[in-house]
């Protein structure tokens, strides 16, 4: 069997077009060796197609783990993914986020021992999500921020999500105001860690299921390191109609109670009481 560095974990949902643009990214990196294993959360035909074509000419192994479709079931789709990898280092982002090129590359870099890594994302608005196309990704155009203002994006200081490299890349990493948690989009851990923490709570829905995940690791004595400017992966715009708002409640519950009991494991994850 052949021993990859990286498990690199896409969650994604009936967004096929979306999905191809991040897998021609994964194409693109400077770290090939490393394996995909896409949580499908119960997708169509058109997803599927995707993924068996992606299979026979992506450069890098694809591995596809798809459940029916039963509502929101991120959770339990990324814990059925995380059993089918093969390497001891975890990378996770969502199948609405194209990787520049370096991001395998940097969350091997940042790994260590004791820690997990929090990177975050560049929201991009939906006419140039639309317009990037291959030739964009391969040529990194669309990590440009000249390119990017050309097709419309606006100034902002958070322009430098995109444009940050180097010192001043980690100079921001340690400056940013924003608290380095799990974040399902662009997070990455150690296999192990995530295992003793019995992977994700399969009782949560949308709204703040990764950082719950995160938040065991912290009470298991696990720190997070930043790479919020390092990182970078651009997220595609679309609609979110499986949102409601007794999800995020149900939520907010379950790591309140992680939080003040100060819990390392859930008896909703990976292995069940029954096992």
């Amino acid at each position: 069997m052949k021993q990859y560095k990286a498990s690199l974990i896409i969650s994604t949902y009936n967004q096929p077009d979306w999905l191809e643009k991040v897998l021609w990214s994964c194409e693109c990196q400077t770290e090939l060796n490393f394996e995909i294993v896409i949580a499908d959360d119960g997708s169509g035909e058109a997803t599927k197609m995707l993924i068996d074509a992606s299979k026979v000419i992506n450069k890098v192994d694809i591995t596809h783990v798809w459940h029916e479709d039963d509502g929101f079931q991120k959770t339990i789709i990324l814990n059925k993914a995380i059993e089918q990898t093969s390497s001891d280092y975890l990378i996770f982002t969502d199948g609405d986020c194209i990787l520049r090129n370096d991001f395998v590359e940097t969350h091997l870099n940042f790994r260590e021992k004791g820690f997990f890594l929090s990177g975050g994302y560049f929201k991009l608005p939906m006419n140039i999500s639309q317009d990037i196309i291959k030739a964009d990704i391969e040529s990194q155009n669309c990590f440009d921020l000249h390119w990017l203002k050309f097709k419309g994006l606006k100034s902002s200081f958070k322009n430098n999500k995109v444009s940050a490299s180097g010192i001043t890349a980690k100079l921001l990493n340690a400056l940013t105001p924003t608290t380095a948690t799990w974040n399902g989009h662009n997070s990455s851990g150690w296999k192990a860690d995530v295992i003793k923490v019995n992977g994700f709570d399969e009782r949560m829905q949308y709204g703040g299921e990764d950082r719950e995940l995160g938040e065991r690791m912290f009470n298991l004595g696990i720190k997070a390191k930043q790479i919020r400017y390092s990182a970078i992966c651009l997220h595609l715009d679309h609609a979110r109609g499986y949102v409601r708002p007794e999800m995020i409640e149900k939520n907010k519950a379950i790591r309140k109670v992680t939080q003040t009991e100060k819990l390392t494991w859930t008896q909703f994850g990976i292995k069940k009481e029954t096992d």
